[in-house]
């Protein structure tokens, strides 16, 4: 048992227990030199039978999560052999197991049970999309974390294993009673993407319910058996994923995906409505046919009504947008729909994702007078964003591929689209997403949609995302892979080109937000590659001023949140001045007495 204090392998700090299992304890711990927790699993030899099986095991698993890299799977960072024990040093996830909720708070809301499903999705869909695919294998809520900022971890991947082909059914039967699928328990085949499916399934029936499939009565009821207030499609979706024949399941998660983001639609109620909805159709477009024409006059007329039918669409998803805001995106979801090659509907919907549905919010005081604008692309909203470029209908090509014959709307798009990934993904953004649709920006001709600024501003983000996946990562010789001192070059000279430019109040509030948060976590990294304390200064000093000079017009539509993002990036630019003399000081500590390593810093 590792003793509270002590540290493990020349770095890592134990600062106390936080987890126990049949064979293996957690502990919290610290590296001291990166300042960032971490959970180390300890599994010793006296505590479980048939060590070095039971090791073989472990090894597995981590090899097997070292592969993977995704916002939803832990990351294992260290394996250390000791003497008669084996550390695993992974992610330490503040949270609780939605197994602890469940037990804790009973049957979960059908609104947070959905969000987490296609959180599941998203990861099970990563992992099924390996070469070869990884099977997970033992989803039920105990190995399921949330977060406190909503989002799920998976962790526990002792049961999965990577797909083979030519295999006719899995070597060893594993799984949790009841969430298991039929096939997991031998003679049935080799399990596979769908054996997630039904355990997934397995999962939300526990969650929506309250009732573990695993114990008595050892039997799934339609979920609204239990409570006759959840929806009717939710459930159709439950029992079509647990289906005992995988062919009668969905066979990907893309499928249960597309199926959980319109779930309402699978309705009674709905279907009744879409039925006479369908009708009054059908008599609009007959007296269509008879009013038209001939051919010719039909199609101009089914033109016209086609245009009018988008139009309109847009209109009511517009007059929804604060009232009814799901109906409003399945307003710009059939604009799109409808005209799959216009621009237009993607990026209202967008911009009501950005801005309409999430405009304010509480700033903790717990009443309507303390608020703050947002604008946050969360991962409901990507995904939406994502099936609405998908399939259309029956065609077989994707609503990307119409949308790219009108290259103006199309690039428009992927510039508007990159810069919501690159700053307001989940509120912290996401650069390695934003990367595709700036380079596709960054790539056009200037137009009256997309200026020859914007162009730029898209390649220079597009050079700033390109460093995330490389940075503090080093090759097989030990050489880094990018460089901070290229890094710190490019950032400043957008800081530059915004500050002269001063075309977008917005844009630049942003672009200094990045700046200056880089030099306050980065400022290590950057005077370690040559970038002296002056020219730091210098940057924040131009942000600085640009802030103080910046025009705010009371009453227009971003006037609140400008306000309220330039008051931010000013207390950010301030800490990161302070954080930089710590940074160019360093050197002093240690050396002087306390005041005066104090007075140094002041200096």
């Amino acid at each position: 048992m590792l003793q509270i204090g002590s540290i493990i392998d020349g770095k890592y700090k134990i600062l106390n227990k936080i987890g126990q299992g049949g064979m293996s304890i957690v502990y919290l711990a610290m590296n001291e030199r990166a300042n960032k927790q971490w959970a180390i699993k300890e599994v010793r030899l006296d505590s479980v039978q048939d060590f070095g099986v039971i090791k073989q095991g472990l090894l597995a698993e981590t090899d097997l999560l070292k592969k993977l890299k995704h916002p939803n799977l832990p990351s294992i960072v260290d394996v250390i052999d000791g003497e008669g024990s084996l550390l695993i040093v992974m992610d330490y996830i503040e949270g609780k197991s939605l197994g602890s909720i469940l037990k804790e708070y009973g049957a979960q809301s059908q609104k947070d049970v959905i969000d987490w499903a296609r959180q599941i999705c998203g990861v099970l869909g990563y992992l099924h999309s390996r070469q070869p695919p990884v099977i997970y294998r033992d989803m039920k809520p105990d190995n399921i974390m949330l977060r406190p900022d909503g989002r799920i971890m998976l962790i526990d991947f002792g049961t999965a294993r990577e797909f083979k082909d030519n295999v006719a059914a899995d070597t060893v039967c594993l799984g949790t009673r009841g969430y298991a699928a039929p096939e997991q328990y031998g003679g049935r085949g080799q399990t596979d993407a769908r054996t997630d499916i039904y355990c997934l399934g397995a999962t939300m029936y526990h969650l929506l319910t309250g009732h573990d499939p695993g114990e008595p009565p050892y039997e799934m009821y339609p979920i609204r058996y239990w409570n006759p207030d959840l929806s009717s499609g939710l459930e159709e979706i439950v029992r079509k994923c647990t289906q005992y024949n995988p062919e009668d399941r969905y066979q990907s998660c893309g499928e249960l995906m597309d199926a959980l983001e319109h779930y309402y639609q699978l309705d009674i109620e709905f279907r009744k409505v879409q039925r006479r909805k369908w009708k009054a159709f059908l008599a609009m477009v007959s007296l269509t046919v008879i009013l038209g024409a001939g051919a010719a006059g039909f199609r101009a007329a089914e033109n016209t009504v086609a245009s009018r039918s988008y139009n309109v669409c847009l209109e009511e998803a517009a007059s929804l947008a604060t009232t009814d805001p799901e109906a409003s995106v399945e307003y710009y979801i059939a604009a799109i729909h409808l005209d799959p090659a216009c621009g237009k509907a993607y990026r209202e919907l967008l911009n009501f994702f950005l801005w309409k549905k999430n405009d304010v919010q509480d700033s903790g005081q717990g009443n309507t007078e303390n608020v703050e604008t947002v604008c946050i692309f969360d991962s409901e909203e990507e995904q939406k964003i994502r099936r609405v470029l998908g399939i259309n209908g029956d065609s077989g090509r994707r609503n990307e591929e119409y949308l790219k014959t009108n290259t103006d709307d199309y690039n428009r798009f992927a510039y508007d689209l990159g810069i919501a990934y690159f700053y307001s993904y989940r509120g912290v953004g996401n650069k390695a997403a934003a990367l595709k649709w700036l380079e596709i920006a960054s790539g056009a001709e200037p137009t009256e949609q997309l200026s020859e600024r914007n162009i730029q501003r898209a390649k220079n983000l597009c050079r700033i995302a390109g460093y995330y996946d490389s940075l503090g990562i080093r090759n097989q010789a030990g050489d880094s892979m990018a460089s901070f001192s290229d890094y710190w070059y490019d950032l400043a000279d957008m800081v530059r080109q915004e500050a002269e430019h001063d075309d977008n109040n917005v844009n630049m509030l942003l672009i200094f937000k990045e700046a200056v948060v880089q030099i306050f976590s980065k400022g290590v990294e950057f005077k370690n590659a040559g970038i002296t304390r002056e020219q730091m200064k210098e940057i924040l000093g131009q942000i600085i001023q640009s802030l103080e000079q910046m025009e705010i017009h009371t009453g227009t539509a971003n006037a609140e949140y400008e306000e309220e993002l330039r008051r931010t990036v000013q207390g950010n630019a301030v800490l990161a001045g302070k954080n930089l003399k710590a940074v160019f000081n360093t050197e002093n500590i240690g050396q002087k007495g306390g005041g005066d390593a104090a007075g140094s810093a002041e200096n």
